[in-house]
């Protein structure tokens, strides 16, 4: 007897979330009206990034139906996808995801911190650095090809290098945004409306040095003409949130929002056969069901009950005793700190 066809995914989804590489990413249609931000042909060519994306996390991460729909309107609607959830529900992973099912290269992180501001996530300038190299080139201390160039004390950022233009788009990870100060979210629409931003300190440069070749978050080099960096193809912009706090308003609203769920039990059985093997479904289905009640008293990521499989799968469950104690330890609930 011959098994049924697996279901085809819906005509309009880029990403499918299965896992599999693929080249649907042509298939992507024009952005909308409202969203203009390709403009003149596009980028013949693009550099590789030394690192391919990540197979490992992209490969075993497990996604349902609903989170692949919000995936595929953030595509085509080029609009950032903010996830909201718990923490260890796989938020930051589905960047990986997209990435590398999507062929899109690296993923491009930007952490944040409550010190970070937009300009980190832009570019840097090492103004002391060139300075220095001023000082060494007038007392006749410094020579070669390439003295006085600005462009090798600038770097892009995670952000500044998503916004280059590429016929594809990149994937961009902007994790935690919840801990940012207050004002960088507002900070961040101009930027994501526009697809845009200026290096300020390349407007000042004369005008045979109109294109500067600087650096980027992912090792390259890219030519920035006019101080003007602005994007052909969106990025995927992917953020995440651990609902420490909301966000303004005029910010959300410009985003597509989806909350991760805890996983059931079918979702822990997947995750568990894509990181371990099927072989380890049945040995773990008793720590499966122990994890699924601690889901019920409290807040418990996925990465733990991974180990604890790890663990018992390598001896340490031999003493019963010893082994709740240990559980213990490795579930403690993420909101009781240490």
């Amino acid at each position: 007897m011959t098994e049924p066809a697996a279901p085809q995914p819906p005509a309009w989804w880029i990403y499918r979330g299965d896992g599999v590489p693929h080249n649907g990413i042509e298939r992507l249609p024009d952005p909308p009206s409202w969203r203009p931000l390709q403009q003149g042909m596009p980028p013949q060519d693009e550099p590789v990034p030394p690192q391919p994306a990540d197979t490992r996390r992209g490969r075993v991460f497990q996604v349902d139906h609903g989170l692949v729909d919000a995936v595929n309107a953030a595509l085509l609607l080029r609009r950032p996808l903010l996830l909201t959830g718990r923490p260890g529900t796989g938020k930051s992973t589905l960047a990986h995801a997209v990435a590398y099912e999507l062929g899109l290269g690296p993923v491009l992180h930007w952490p944040v911190t409550s010190r970070t501001t937009l300009r980190d996530g832009l570019y840097a300038y090492d103004a002391i650095g060139r300075l220095h190299e001023a000082n060494l080139r007038r007392a006749g201390l410094e020579t070669g090809e390439g003295t006085g160039d600005i462009g090798r004390f600038l770097r892009l950022g995670p952000l500044g290098t998503a916004l280059l233009p590429r016929r594809r788009p990149r994937v961009l990870l902007v994790d935690e945004l919840d801990k940012s100060d207050i004002d960088l979210p507002n900070d961040l629409l101009t930027v994501f409306e526009e697809g845009r931003f200026t290096v300020e300190e390349l407007l000042r440069l004369p005008p045979e040095q109109r294109t500067v070749p600087v650096r980027t978050a992912d090792g390259l080099s890219a030519p920035v003409t006019d101080g003007e960096v602005e994007c052909w193809a969106f990025p995927f912009v992917v953020i995440t949130s651990n609902e420490e706090r909301e966000f303004p308003a005029a910010f959300a609203r410009r985003c597509l929002r989806y909350d991760i769920e805890q996983p059931g039990p079918d979702r822990l059985a997947a995750i568990v056969a894509a990181h371990l093997g099927a072989d380890a479904l049945e040995e773990a289905a008793p720590l499966v069901e122990a994890f699924l009640a601690e889901q019920s008293n409290g807040s418990v990521a996925v990465d733990q009950l991974l180990s604890a499989i790890q663990l018992a799968r390598a001896g340490a469950d031999e003493d019963p005793e010893q082994w709740q104690d240990l559980l213990r330890t490795l579930w403690r609930h993420l909101e009781t700190g240490p």
